[in-house]
């Protein structure tokens, strides 16, 4: 009885969190979706109608707005994997010791800054006159400028260390004679990654990837500012929010949708019960 009792002490105040605070707001934000703005007044109205998602629906500039943002979340989780596969294996199979302590505070540097100076020290990177475009003058190239290029090459500037980390424990956990006997049986290096390294770090793979994906999912603040026109779902939401919050909170539901659903296709695979 006292055991059940000090568990229960130990658990209330983060079930308590979880349940009044996080899941009842997200049930809110639910039930606000189906509410009605008076079109005079602006005021909210509690009600129910599926007039809000009919407009993700039939306004191009929405669903346009959703596939970016989908689009942009898939290529900074692939070019963040691009990234942290091969560093994860120079660190973990080749590096010197003091070299992977300097890599390893190199990747987590970014995690030490506030989120809008990193984000600021971006946009200052790829402004006209700024260290990029210096960089590439003396080739006559120019850099993005603010793009949707920029919005994803920031994201994975601050997204990356969620994939690195778990990729690069992963692959030291490898025996290294895994990539002997892949040597000596001729396959390559690519090869290697590809058919022995990528299979079993799966699960860390995909424990970075649902980090990397829905922080992209619900940003804006880059788009906004390094992105130049370029709109994602979090933009749409915080013009809305108070001009036509249903339609903010029905519009707030679409990257929870796509976390879903990607946590659904993962589960299929399997690679969660070996996480």
């Amino acid at each position: 009885m006292k055991r059940r009792i000090r568990i229960a002490g130990l658990l209330a105040l983060p079930m308590a969190w979880l349940i009044g605070i996080y899941i009842f707001s997200l049930f809110m934000l639910l039930v606000t979706a189906f509410w009605v703005t008076d079109p005079f007044t602006s005021k909210v109205k509690p009600g129910f109608t599926l007039r809000n998602f009919e407009q993700l629906l039939i306004n191009p500039a929405y669903l346009s707005t959703s596939v970016r943002t989908l689009g942009i979340a898939l290529a900074v989780t692939a070019l963040s994997l691009l990234i942290s596969v091969p560093l994860g294996i120079f660190m973990a199979k080749v590096a010197s010791p003091w070299l992977r302590a300097v890599l390893a505070v190199s990747i987590t540097l970014p995690l030490w800054a506030g989120y809008l100076v990193k984000v600021l020290a971006m946009r200052i990177t790829f402004t006209k006159e700024g260290f990029f475009n210096w960089m590439l003058a003396p080739f006559g190239i120019e850099g993005p400028g603010f793009t949707i290029v920029t919005v994803v090459l920031t994201l994975t500037y601050l997204w990356l260390p969620y994939m690195a980390v778990p990729v690069y424990t992963a692959i030291r956990q490898l025996p290294s004679n895994l990539f002997d006997a892949s040597a000596d049986l001729g396959a390559g290096s690519w090869r290697t990654i590809r058919t022995i390294v990528l299979p079993l770090i799966k699960p860390a793979i995909i424990a970075g990837s649902v980090f990397t994906f829905s922080l992209s999912l619900g940003d804006y603040l880059v788009a906004r500012f390094v992105g130049g026109d370029t709109q994602m779902i979090g933009s749409v939401i915080a013009s809305n929010i108070n001009l036509n919050p249903p339609l903010a909170a029905a519009f707030a539901l679409v990257p929870i949708v796509f976390v879903v659903l990607y946590l659904v296709g993962v589960q299929r695979t399997g690679a969660l019960e070996r996480m």
